[in-house]
């Protein structure tokens, strides 16, 4: 089982934006280019589900790789800012093998931290910066709970493009 956690792109300054709500502040013009990169990587794994919090920049994340793998990017409340790891987890146990799923920056590290709370080994440092990707492995046997056992987590570190 292999699962790839991608943290949203860079969006901007949540300070600086005078738009709508921020819920619909978009990626910035480097976001843009490291979601374009983050397609480039992921293309290569063969995603078979993209789901995404509903919050515009992290749907525009994944939107270059569901165009590259002929994959809509499903949306899903459970990713959202402020939700908490067991709902992020209930995501996760439904998800096949390969699976991309994109939230944000509380998320992300509640989740890796119930997974490691429940047996899963970091093989790298912690990298919470925005367009990092966690890549999950594990077998394809599931726990007692039916969930997923993920034993190792890797991160990648973000594209630049300043």
């Amino acid at each position: 089982m292999r699962l790839f956690v991608v943290r949203h792109a860079k969006a901007g300054d949540r300070k600086r934006w005078k738009g709508a709500p921020d819920e619909v502040r978009p990626l910035s013009n480097s976001g843009r280019a490291q979601s374009a990169a983050l397609a480039e990587r992921l293309i290569e794994e063969k995603p078979t589900r993209l789901v995404s919090s509903p919050i515009l920049r992290c749907v525009q994340t994944l939107e270059p790789l569901g165009e590259q793998a002929g994959l809509a990017v499903e949306v899903d409340e459970r990713l959202m800012e402020g939700a908490s790891f067991e709902e992020s987890l209930a995501l996760v146990a439904e998800l096949p093998d390969g699976a991309v799923i994109c939230s944000h920056g509380d998320v992300i590290p509640d989740l890796i931290s119930a997974l490691v709370r429940r047996g899963m080994e970091l093989t790298t440092e912690p990298d919470w910066r925005k367009a990092t990707i966690w890549v999950l492995d594990g077998p394809d046997e599931r726990s007692p709970d039916d969930e997923p056992i993920f034993t190792t987590a890797a991160v990648e570190h973000p594209p630049r493009f300043d």
